[in-house]
């Protein structure tokens, strides 16, 4: 897609000027950038104090400093998102579901959002819990289950939560702390949604956590394409994302415990039954 106005610096400015083939300023703005319209440029060129018909590459120095400037006040619409190519709840659930053995799956798509003018839009998946037969064999009972790729027989609540990254569909496997994605984890409070967290590490327990970004220019710290910039925006998305499917397996794990406890509260009546029987006994004087 075009470039939005919100995403150019003063230096790609300055060289859209020179490579445009427009012949008017406004004609440059209109045509070169996204959501701008004939109007909208005009009006750019009346807030910046130039002429709209004056040649782009006659624009420099302190003119295109007042236009830059002009064109970040001026309010426009956010860049088009249908060029994105999003993963969708259904399919990251389906996928969860198929590779993680679990008690709880949820999936959480944002809306879509910008940074530097380039949308983007983030996904984000989680399993949590071992699954019935596991939970069965640590029950007593020998049924042994295979165990999904990353998983250990004596992790228990000791291991920590496995973070899966991926941008626009391709997994990110190397660089995982120098990430957007693997801080945004460490930050959400899981302790809040009845998960253990230690200070400064990921979460503990049986927990994967799946983030998806789909975006026309994924920013890389590098070449490689391991990590994930760490932009406030995309980690803001990132963060809300994990506090939708936070909250919602907060409200798994506090039913799960409330029927715990409401099991265990209807059965400790199986401790007294005999003194039970042995006082109805009496009081019927033993003919019970």
């Amino acid at each position: 897609i075009k470039p939005h106005p919100y995403g150019i610096e003063l230096g790609m400015l300055l060289k859209m000027l020179q490579d445009t083939k427009s012949h008017w300023l406004s004609g440059f703005l209109s045509t070169d950038f996204s959501r701008v319209s004939a109007a909208t440029a005009e009006e750019i060129c009346k807030a910046a104090g130039l002429n709209p018909h004056k040649r782009p590459r006659d624009v420099a120095g302190l003119d295109a400093e007042r236009l830059y400037k002009a064109i970040q006040a001026t309010k426009l619409m956010a860049p088009p998102t249908n060029c994105l190519s999003p993963i969708g709840e259904k399919a990251i659930l389906a996928g969860l579901y198929k590779q993680i053995k679990g008690d709880f799956y949820t999936a959480v798509t944002r809306p879509p959002a910008v940074y530097r003018g380039n949308p983007f839009i983030i996904e984000a998946g989680l399993a949590y819990g071992k699954g019935p037969a596991v939970a069965a064999q640590e029950a007593g009972q020998k049924t042994a289950a295979p165990l999904a790729e990353g998983e250990s027989r004596e992790g228990d609540d000791n291991e920590l939560a496995r973070v899966m990254r991926f941008a626009n569909r391709v997994p990110l496997l190397y660089q995982q702390s120098a990430c957007s994605t693997f801080k945004a984890v460490l930050d959400t409070t899981w302790r809040n949604y009845g998960v253990s967290q230690s200070r400064g590490a990921p979460p503990s327990g049986p927990m994967v956590v799946f983030v998806h970004m789909a975006s026309v220019w994924v920013p890389f710290t590098s070449e490689s394409k391991e990590a994930i910039a760490d932009y406030d925006e995309i980690r803001k998305e990132i963060t809300l994302a994990l506090r939708e499917a936070g909250r919602r397996l907060g409200v798994f794990i506090k039913r799960r415990e409330r029927a715990k406890s409401e099991f265990k509260r209807r059965n400790i009546f199986e401790l007294y039954i005999e003194e039970v029987v042995g006082a109805c006994k009496r009081l019927k004087g033993g003919k019970l």
